[in-house]
């Protein structure tokens, strides 16, 4: 049997068309004190929010690009809008909505999800939110869902005060000070005690305009003994110049509570996209991280756990795919700081350095890590693990197990763990697994009907279940769709 040695790109038809730019207000190219001031004066900020952007302003300044990512020297601020408003205000039915706006979101299945399988729609076009929904029965249990806008101007004003970027400060790094000084747009959420949501609230970020940055904040307030799922979506059509995404998560899990929070981030090739997502989860509280990346020329994307009360609990499920032009770094952290809190983990990828990060500081700790990646045409799958058990750590558990799938000869894996064990008293371990399609399995199909294309994306899938089976169904869907996309076209 001849081996297939080459995959054709994905095609991104669905995701990359574009309207023509019809915005109702467009702020100038830059970032200056004026700028800030401008944007501030469009979203009717209240007062301690312009002087947190003016400070925020002021860090970005200061602080240095990052160093611990991909180059990102194709991105020039100075080329960047970073507020571009859509000719409409934000409608609750979705027939007032321009029909421009309305046809890109029908393209994109957003009102047939809705209709189908979520509990409330927040959609967002370039720096606005356009359209918000939510379902009278989910109102009715006390259940807060509206964009930010409205949250930090309305009756909740104070809640989003005390929380706003006290997870992701501006000094984080340059790009979480660039966001607290133009953020605009995103999605407030509050569950209050005992409050399960049945289904699932979702946000649809699209960025429409050429050359322009979108900055949205989401946060989430899940109070003691709640359940929510909450899922995002994002996508924009491919240009020939930069666009920028620099959003911001702040998740907020209570004593007992379990937020699940969905992530699906389908930016087109020319996208920088630079997010920072945070989670701080209290006494018996779970998050659960389902992340899908499968665009960007540049991604920066390491979702944080903090697992701040006994018995918390963390876990990660991923998913990335890049191809030519792509470089995509991506991984997570957890930090164990209290007893009996665990974690697991899952990734994938292609042309990859991910990596994942646990540190125990607390006793009877435990973490699971496990990660798998897929290289094809060449490319470089890298993952690197970092366990750090401490002295105050007595009967930490920890295990690392990375997977490998190589689509060709001329792809390569590679796995670089670090440990670093400062305890007598704890349990660690690391395995890693490094193969290729097996020819046995593809002529097994084959004998059975199917052609070899079809086979060869059927494994492929199979490697990947763990975390499909993880993704709503909508998604999960997707991402199958986008393997055998991924496969589609071999030649050998």
């Amino acid at each position: 049997m001849e081996e297939k040695t080459y995959v054709d790109d994905i095609d991104r038809s669905l995701y990359d068309f574009r309207n023509e730019d019809k915005d109702a207000y467009r702020i100038q190219e830059g970032l200056t004190r004026e700028i800030v001031e401008k944007i501030s004066r469009e979203k009717h900020d209240p007062e301690w929010m312009l002087e947190f952007r003016l400070k925020s302003l002021d860090i970005y300044n200061k602080l240095q690009v990052p160093n611990w990512g991909p180059s990102i020297d194709g991105l020039n601020m100075d080329n960047i809008v970073t507020y571009v408003r859509p000719n409409t205000n934000m409608q609750g039915k979705w027939e007032d909505v321009p029909e421009d706006i309305k046809d890109t979101f029908d393209r994109l299945g957003i009102p047939q999800a809705e209709q189908n399988s979520l509990a409330g729609v927040g959609a967002q076009y370039d720096s606005e939110v356009v359209y918000h929904n939510v379902r009278k029965e989910v109102e009715e249990q006390g259940v807060i869902y509206t964009d930010m806008e409205s949250a930090l101007n309305g009756p909740y004003a104070e809640m989003v005060h005390e929380h706003f970027m006290k997870l992701v400060p501006p000094t984080d790094h340059k790009f979480a000070a660039l966001h607290g000084a133009v953020w605009s747009g995103g999605s407030f959420v509050y569950v209050p005690k005992g409050v399960s949501v049945a289904i699932p609230l979702q946000s649809y970020f699209r960025l429409n305009a050429k050359g322009a940055g979108q900055f949205e904040h989401t946060l989430i307030i899940v109070d003691e003994g709640a359940d929510l799922h909450f899922i995002e979506g994002c996508s924009a059509p491919k240009y020939n110049v930069a666009n920028l995404h620099a959003g911001c998560v702040e998740l907020f899990i209570g004593k007992n509570a379990k937020l699940r929070y969905s992530t699906i981030e389908n930016w087109s090739k020319n996208m920088y996209n630079l997010n920072t997502k945070r989670a701080l989860v209290e006494e018996g509280g779970t998050i659960e991280w389902v992340s899908g990346s499968f665009g960007s020329h540049v991604s920066y994307l390491y979702p944080m756990s903090i697992l701040n009360g006994t018995g918390a609990h963390s876990e990660f499920t991923g998913v990335t795919f890049a191809g030519h032009s792509q470089n995509l770094d991506t991984g997570c952290k957890i930090v164990h700081n209290a007893p009996k809190t665990t974690s697991t983990f899952a990734g994938k990828g292609q042309n990859l350095d991910t990596g994942a990060k646990v540190v125990h500081s607390a006793p009877d700790t435990s973490s699971y890590i496990n990660t798998k990646s897929i290289s094809k045409d060449g490319g470089i799958s890298t993952f690197r693990s970092s366990v750090v058990v401490t002295n105050k750590a007595k009967q930490a558990k920890s295990s690392v197990s990375c997977q490998s799938l190589m689509l060709d000869n001329i792809s390569r894996s590679d796995t670089i763990p670090a440990i670093d064990v400062r305890t007598a008293d704890a349990d660690i371990g690391h395995e890693a697994k490094i193969g290729r399609i097996s020819d046995d399995a593809v002529f097994y199909l084959m004998s059975r009907g199917i052609s070899e294309e079809e086979a060869r994306a059927m494994i492929v899938s199979g490697f990947a279940d763990n975390v499909s089976k993880e993704l709503p169904l909508e998604y999960a869907v997707e991402m199958n769709n986008l393997i055998r996309l991924e496969m589609k076209g071999s030649i050998g």
